[in-house]
């Protein structure tokens, strides 16, 4: 049941495409295979006469990374909340991480153990630029950035004002489909044999942000939790930032921006915990009400960039922090 907490995010509308908003709308506030299929490419354009002959020019295709078959361990330890919930507490603002702020973080438990098969999950958000293709081809629908928001209407920027049927229908219609929580959380942390460090005394393994275990405010486009604006350029970037911008945030796989400059939405329906059972390949809820989010963005603060950091809305919302990246089987 969604319960009222005070910075509750508001729905989208004329009035408030450019405002800023609180960090979050929730609750109301082993072995892989050899080979693998390559992600899919756009189809290629006319080929061009050069001086030395002909040259073939192809719309470059989605740039995927391949993440193999592994298994990790999902979710967060009781002590992993409790850091997290500190941290909130650190915020310019976090005289409000107390109550039902503060519970939201136990939607992280119960932590479990996830194998994977591969897949391929791209690089970077989907941007203006590739998403404009798809609303060219008659697939998708235009964004509404013509109702205040044309600010966001930039080529290398991360498409946003998208709901989720609107990025599940680019993800299909580019040949892939939106990722699971738990592949954005794999890709995000690291697996089991990833080489990162264990953290949580040995509870957990894996990366606590997608860089690394330690914070660094210049590795992401963050937010933060205020009062008066959850805006922060100290990272160098006030609002979005177009993608790749913050390279030392990549992951050890390569990924970009899976903390930080837009959250982003995935597969699943939301449910306030996790099933306590090992899982291969799962899918989330059979239904619900809400989709997860995940990753934080430009509005929100150093507890929701972690790699566990879980947030949730209606499916059907836009928002100017929101976007999304796919993925595809291999």
């Amino acid at each position: 049941m969604r319960t009222a907490v005070p910075l509750a995010l508001a729905f989208i509308s004329v009035a408030s495409l450019g405002a800023a908003a609180p960090p979050q709308r929730t609750p109301s506030w082993t072995s892989a295979p050899a080979r693998a299929n390559p992600p899919p490419t756009l189809p290629a354009a006319a080929a061009a006469e050069t001086s030395e002959g002909v040259l073939a020019l192809r719309t470059p295709g989605p740039d995927a990374v391949l993440i193999r078959a592994e298994s990790f361990s999902m979710g967060s330890s009781e002590p992993e909340i409790g850091h997290a919930i500190t941290l909130c507490k650190l915020e310019p603002g976090g005289h409000a991480c107390v109550n039902e702020l503060a519970e939201t973080f136990m939607n992280e438990s119960s932590i479990h153990e996830v194998y994977l098969s591969d897949y391929w999950l791209d690089r970077t958000e989907v941007t203006v630029a590739r998403y404009r293709q798809c609303v060219a081809a008659g697939a998708c629908d235009s964004p509404p950035y013509a109702s205040g928001g044309q600010r966001f209407d930039q080529p290398d920027f991360p498409v946003v004002l998208v709901t989720w049927f609107d990025a599940s229908r680019f993800c299909a219609w580019a040949g892939g489909r939106l990722p699971t929580e738990a592949e954005w959380e794999r890709a995000a942390r690291g697996g089991r044999h990833g080489g990162t460090t264990p953290w949580q005394l040995g509870q957990n393994a894996g990366r606590r942000y997608p860089w690394g275990n330690v914070y660094n405010p210049f590795h992401a486009n963050h937010g933060q939790l205020a009062l008066d604006t959850n805006l922060d350029a100290g990272d160098g970037a006030l609002e979005l930032a177009p993608v790749g911008t913050f390279p030392q945030g990549r992951t050890p796989d390569g990924i970009d921006d899976l903390a930080g400059n837009v959250e982003e939405w995935v597969a699943d329906w939301y449910a306030p915990e996790y099933p306590p059972e090992s899982a291969r390949n799962p899918r989330g809820p059979a239904s619900g009400d809400e989709r997860v989010v995940r990753g934080g963005s430009y509005v929100h603060g150093r507890p929701w960039l972690r790699t566990s950091a879980r947030l949730h809305d209606l499916p059907s919302t836009r928002r100017t922090w929101r976007g999304f990246r796919c993925a595809r089987d291999a």
